[in-house]
């Protein structure tokens, strides 16, 4: 048990207290139910630590999927001013750009129930997946390059989905900043023949239907309906990205003595953010961040491709579009309100989504004046959720929430519970079937290996940094 002294400040957030050598203090969103789980992964000893970080700005913050990660938590985010703070390629993530996507169609639970075995075999076909895969689409150095600086817009431009897409991905699925020469030749290579592949942990191309509305405004103003058929497409920048993060950890480990930055932590190796280190992993973090927009952008055209097959049905016939696709594993250049005051901040969220309120001129103009749509995917077995972000996430938590569910138990522990079972088995019984790349990975991405994100999702929402507009439950889906 953590020994992180937590003082509650409402039924939804826990400060820990600032202390030298604490910059600032920590805080966490979490509900009493969850709180154990939180100090049994000791997870709060990184949050303190993040807070000792130079130029962080007001709190060490964690969302309720709060668990242990490579220096900073998962589900941790912090802001640093962008004069005197400092960027870290462990606030981001190996999995640069780790991201969901959420596609509707004009289908519903009964047009596909009967038919669900079919198409998940048909998006297994379909989908490359599991560790190391490779996909169908073959790419030069020279394109691999432009999909760095495009992201999404690439892929749309080589065919693959519409441009009406683009404006509803964050950052319109291409990010400034990027510089292909930032980045590595291995990564390079790694990257080259992963483009449209799913990878494998807990990546996953889901079907599911909306089982409840919670706001019937906001579910008409993204498209949304009761027993609607909608799929959920969850993965990153693949073995790009880890290899962006793998370099540049060894390079910020000498820039931390460089420049006298003091860590609690080695994971935590970091650069002054105005630092030509700190820029040029800026510009290979944005080049991945691309790699995952073009990714997903592909994978929702073979989703396009597999549905046809499975249904004999028209593009026309199903409708699917894009409701909203997400990112997570990722820092970025904002300028939020701080006491009183404008200030450019360079917020790193860790398995954390941006949660923007009404009126932010960063939001797609269709979705402006209602908030950012967030995406919370839980487990394979339970539920998922829709919200939108609210004024009370920018004023709390630099405009950010959960990313999901959070782990209970590690890939190890979970493959040990899981001995003896048949989890396939487990989840037709619950309604859902399941196709993986592999037996481990049902085991280690078992339902009881996840918090349940229903709990996650109430700490958000009673804490008012977002708002729920509908629940999906899973039919079935494709797991790397």
């Amino acid at each position: 048990m953590s020994e992180i002294k937590l003082k509650k400040i409402s039924d939804f957030t826990w400060e820990i207290p600032k202390e030298k050598p604490m910059n600032v203090p920590g805080k966490i969103y979490t509900t009493e139910k969850m709180l154990n789980n939180i100090r049994e992964d000791n997870v709060a000893e990184q949050v303190k630590n993040v807070a000792q970080l130079p130029g962080i700005i007001n709190h060490s913050l964690a969302m309720p999927d709060i668990h242990w990660g490579y220096g900073f938590p998962i589900g941790g985010v912090a802001a640093f001013d962008v004069n005197n703070g400092v960027i870290s390629p462990g606030g981001v993530g190996y999995d640069i750009n780790c991201g969901v996507r959420l596609l509707k169609t004009g289908l519903a639970k009964n047009d596909i129930q009967d038919k669900i075995k079919n198409i998940i075999h048909q998006l297994f076909k379909f989908i490359p997946s599991g560790v190391g895969s490779t996909g169908k689409l073959k790419v030069s150095d020279h394109e691999l390059k432009q999909v760095m600086k495009k992201g999404a817009r690439w892929a749309v431009e080589n065919g693959y989905g519409e441009k009406s897409d683009l404006e509803k991905i964050e950052e319109c699925g291409e990010m400034a900043g990027a510089d292909p020469a930032a980045v590595s030749d291995r990564a390079i290579k790694r990257g080259r023949p992963q483009l449209g592949t799913l990878g494998s942990g807990n990546h996953f191309v889901e079907v599911q239907y909306i089982k409840e509305i919670f706001d019937d405004t906001l579910a008409g103003r993204l498209g949304l309906f009761e027993d609607q058929i909608v799929i959920t497409i969850h993965t990153g920048s693949r073995g790009f990205g880890h290899q962006v993060c793998d370099d540049y950890i060894r390079n910020m480990i000498q820039a931390s003595a460089k420049y006298g930055i003091n860590l609690p932590d080695r994971q935590l190796c970091c650069a002054p953010i105005s630092s030509p280190e700190g820029q040029q992993y800026f510009s290979a973090m944005v080049c991945a961040v691309n790699f995952a927009f073009a990714n997903r952008q592909i994978i929702s055209f073979w989703v396009q491709e597999a549905l046809m097959r499975a249904l004999h049905i028209s593009p026309k016939d199903m409708q699917l579009s894009t409701v909203y696709e997400v990112a997570h594993n990722i820092a970025k250049m904002e300028t939020h309100i701080v006491d009183g005051k404008k200030v450019k901040c360079c917020v790193h969220r860790k398995g954390a989504t941006r949660a923007f309120g009404p009126g932010r001129k960063e939001l797609p103009e269709i979705y402006r004046d209602i908030g950012q749509p967030v995406l919370i995917p839980g487990d394979m077995g339970r539920a998922s959720y829709v919200l939108v972000g609210t004024e009370g996430a920018m004023e709390q938590t630099f405009g950010s929430t959960c990313h999901g569910a959070g782990r209970l138990l590690s890939r190890k522990k979970a493959k040990k519970a899981a001995l003896g079972r048949s989890i396939n088995k487990e989840l037709e019984d619950l309604g859902v079937f399941v196709m993986a790349s592999s037996r481990a990975t049902l085991a280690e991405e078992m339902p009881e290996a996840y918090k349940d994100v229903s709990d996650v999702v109430e700490a958000v929402v009673g804490a008012g940094i977002s708002k729920k507009v509908a629940k999906l439950r899973p039919l079935g889906g494709i797991k790397g």
